[in-house]
């Protein structure tokens, strides 16, 4: 089955900056920040815009944060953008400006997860790691395990499972590649095209008849609109939008549940996403 996935993903996979010869590791870890829970056509864009700016680690560490958190605009979880400065000012401190290639000093960096230092050592670097993401755990629970939904993550368990299924190291990050862009294209969550899947007639779910799943399920994001995300994301939008200070009263206007506005710009102060400044009134981090 890696061989076919292989072949499938050298045919069918999208065209993406990331995949392109000569993309950047510094690129490669910005575009998997902006990749975390956000959709590809959204990111492409804003990914674009931010390396022209911002080239290399060092340019955006000499820049303040509060830079990144207005450049990463409508992006959503705005903490990215503090953690991805972070990374930046851990690179050039630590690394000498240069994106590590090893997954144990990939994990070490600001908000850099199992996930993302193995995604980084692979597409930039070519390392022979696992990578799992939400599609490949899918990929993985319906073909392998012949379970219809790859339930909560389980980080150990899941990159096992994925380990186990590695070919040699010079295929291991084109499989790596495949599998994701298998899920996310074809096996997907809702309405698996079963009859465009390269590995359709080894699938364990399908060929056991596509029973329900067993098990625990993985967890469902509460709906956005009226949340106190929403809250968070209005506040963020005025500020990003201001040239200077905003005061509470301005806020006000941007809210009208003065509850969520207080617990939403309570969260903003704690996650250090914006500052008090005198005078009751707030900014983007210096």
């Amino acid at each position: 089955m890696q061989q076919d996935i292989i072949d499938w993903f050298e045919t069918e996979g999208r065209d993406l900056p990331w995949r392109q010869p000569g993309f950047t590791p510094w690129g490669s870890l910005v575009s998997e920040f902006m990749l975390q829970q956000t959709p590809v056509a959204r990111v492409i864009p804003r990914l674009n815009d931010w390396l022209k700016r911002w080239p290399t680690p060092a340019a955006l560490a000499a820049s303040p944060a509060g830079d990144a958190v207005r450049a990463w605009d409508n992006l959503g979880y705005p903490r990215r953008a503090l953690w991805l400065h972070a990374c930046a000012v851990a690179i050039v401190d630590k690394h000498n400006g240069e994106v590590p290639s090893d997954v144990d000093q990939l994990l070490e960096l600001p908000g850099v997860g199992p996930y993302t230092a193995r995604a980084i050592a692979v597409f930039a670097f070519g390392a022979h790691e696992p990578v799992v993401d939400t599609n490949i755990r899918r990929v993985i629970a319906r073909h392998t395990l012949g379970n219809a939904d790859q339930g909560p993550p389980r980080t150990s368990q899941d990159l096992a499972d994925m380990s186990a299924l590695l070919p040699s190291p010079e295929l291991s990050p084109a499989f790596n590649a495949g599998m994701m862009e298998l899920g996310a294209l074809v096996c997907t969550a809702k309405k698996p095209q079963c009859e465009k899947c390269p590995i359709s007639g080894t699938c364990a779910w399908k060929n056991a008849g596509y029973p329900d799943h067993v098990g625990a399920k993985k967890n469902v994001q509460k709906k956005y609109e009226g949340s106190d995300r929403q809250a968070r994301g209005a506040v963020m939008a005025v500020l990003r939008a201001a040239d200077n200070t905003v005061t509470s009263t301005e806020l006000e206007e941007c809210w009208p549940d003065s509850a969520q506005l207080g617990r939403a710009v309570s969260g903003l102060l704690r996650d250090g996403l914006i500052e008090l400044v005198a005078d009751d009134s707030y900014q983007l981090p210096a």
